[in-house]
């Protein structure tokens, strides 16, 4: 069923029917991993999908936050205010609201990570390497290799393998974890996931078929956070099982919306722990990324069946936040940042069986046939919630309801904003970052390969544009963007959506924040050490910090 290759093998779906059918037959804690070549919201965008067989697109606005002081690149602190939906007493919204879930099956704050058996030139066997020598120190900028040159000592041929963590938090009110986004029907829970890729860019393999069908070309890393700091089920994606992605409310840190939660991020000797503190119910939880909670790499084997797990601590990758301070396979150019992911709700008049849509998509008085990206689809009575029908793939038609005008603005018919301060960092958690920037993979995701009503030419910039255009031609309705705003318990913080009346003091330009393209170099698939320059994002760096708590 294609509803459930959004995120799990075929293996898996039995137990997940399961969990969605009751009368259909048990098959145990089966294995089950995040299949990124289908996932339509938990996975890392990568800078280009010639080894994928398929993929979705990932629309990711984001915040990055620059630091040069020793530290930043691995120790940083948030208040978040998780934001509140419309009141629909019955479970049947009106045609004017719009809820979390239909905006963002999730959002994140974000880390590069150390994985030796990661591309860019990921080891391999450790008695045995493919690419020796090539050591990943944890928190430190010797790692920066971002040279064009493959005979320059600081070529990015020779960058240490990296990962990319991603802290996630989803939405309440929708369909259920593992096949859904929502763990509850009001409340919020929250994931610590960390994304490699298994691709030798230099040589020009990619990890061997067999392991690739276990755990994915990019395999995840995954673990709710939970109130003792011990996983509920396995972590590593070599090992991972249909539980692993169920959330557990006897055991996992549930928060309500509005709550304000301190984030904070910061290596230990065994991994990179996150803890979450819920200031308004005085519950917490945490998770630290290590091989005692069950995290492992996967080896990196091109040839054969080999599919092992490696018990790993994995630690942040830099000392600092820079421009510099990338994840080479990535799009996006980051290492801390803060990300929101859009692009994945459109309504569907009917959902068949097998988790498609025919009839209708789009929301009232903007009908129209249903099209391809209408996949990984939800019947009303699904929901734990909120009764609508919807799809969560990428909606590479850029028609659905985060491309409209019902974003945070103030109105009651819309949800309160994602409120964060800037990142801290220092000892005490009291030291800003000096700058931030504004970036949005838009142009990855207008490419032929995700959307061919834009076909956006990664090399030239022709057709790349903002907003992306519709499938109808005509520019998207709206594109969301971060504001700097008063009142919410700190001198400054952000919001991300609209304009909030009473709130916003600055709006950089709305849809202009993005700025212009960025041209940045990537490894060559078989360039043994050469690179390619791709147009990936948007980016506006900023030259001071404006909003700081």
């Amino acid at each position: 069923m294609r509803l459930f290759r959004s995120r799990f093998t075929f293996a898996a779906v039995a137990s997940l029917l399961v969990s969605l059918f009751p009368a259909a037959p048990a098959a145990g804690d089966a294995h089950a991993h995040i299949e990124c070549g289908y996932s339509r919201n938990l996975c890392a965008e990568v800078e280009d999908l010639d080894r994928f067989s398929s993929y979705v697109g990932h629309d990711e606005p984001s915040l990055l936050f620059y630091s040069d002081r020793p530290g930043s690149g691995n120790r940083v602190q948030y208040v978040l205010t998780l934001p509140t939906d419309p009141e629909a007493p019955t479970g049947i919204p009106t045609d004017a609201q719009s809820f979390n879930f239909q905006l963002h099956p999730a959002f994140w704050f974000g880390m590069a990570m150390c994985d030796t058996q990661s591309s860019p030139r990921p080891l391999g066997d450790p008695a045995n390497p493919i690419n020796p020598g090539l050591a990943c120190t944890p928190d430190s900028d010797t790692n920066i290799h971002e040279n064009p040159d493959p005979a320059a000592p600081d070529s990015m041929s020779t960058h240490p393998g990296t990962a990319f963590m991603e802290m996630q938090f989803y939405p309440p009110g929708w369909s259920s974890w593992p096949a859904g986004l929502s763990c509850d029907a009001n409340k919020w829970c929250a994931a610590l996931n960390i994304d490699s890729l298994l691709i030798d860019y230099f040589h020009g393999t990619q990890q061997n078929k067999s392991c690739q069908n276990l755990v994915s070309v990019e395999p995840v890393n995954f673990a709710f956070i939970t109130k003792s700091g011990v996983p509920h089920a396995p972590p590593s994606p070599v090992n991972s099982t249909v539980s692993t992605f169920t959330p557990n409310g006897a055991t996992d840190l549930f928060m309500n919306s509005g709550d304000r939660i301190v984030v904070t991020m910061q290596d230990t000797a065994h991994g990179l722990r996150i803890d979450l503190n819920d200031l308004n119910t005085g519950q917490s939880g945490f998770m630290t990324a290590s091989a005692a909670n069950g995290f492992g790499q996967v080896q990196y084997e091109p040839s054969g069946a080999v599919c092992k797990n490696l018990p790993y601590d994995f630690h942040p990758e830099y000392s600092t936040s820079s421009e510099r301070t990338r994840v080479p396979w990535a799009a996006h150019s980051y290492n801390i940042a803060f990300a929101d992911e859009i692009g994945h709700f459109d309504f569907c008049g009917h959902v068949t069986a097998s988790g498609g849509c025919n009839g209708t998509e789009g929301a009232s008085g903007d009908l129209e046939p249903s099209d391809k990206d209408d996949n990984f689809c939800f019947d009303a009575s699904a929901s734990t919630l909120i009764k609508v029908s919807g799809c969560q793939d990428t909606n590479s038609g850029f028609d659905g309801v985060p491309y409209l005008n019902v974003w945070p603005d103030g109105s009651p018919d819309h949800p309160t904003p994602i409120v964060f301060t800037s990142a801290r960092t220092g000892g005490g958690f009291n030291q800003d970052y000096s700058r931030v920037a504004f970036e949005t993979d838009l142009p990855r995701i207008e490419a032929p390969d995700v959307s061919p009503v834009n076909s956006c030419n990664r090399t030239t910039g022709d057709r790349c544009v903002k907003p992306p255009l519709t499938d109808d031609l005509v520019p998207a309705s709206f594109y969301p963007f971060f504001t700097a705003a008063r009142g919410y318990g700190a001198a400054c913080a952000w919001t991300f959506g609209n304009v909030i009346p009473g709130h916003t003091v600055n709006d950089f330009g709305k849809l202009d924040q993005w700025g212009p393209f960025l041209r940045l170099n990537y490894p060559r698939f078989g360039g043994f050490g050469a690179t390619v320059t791709r147009i990936n994002n948007f980016r506006q760096v900023l030259g001071s910090n404006p909003c700081t708590p």
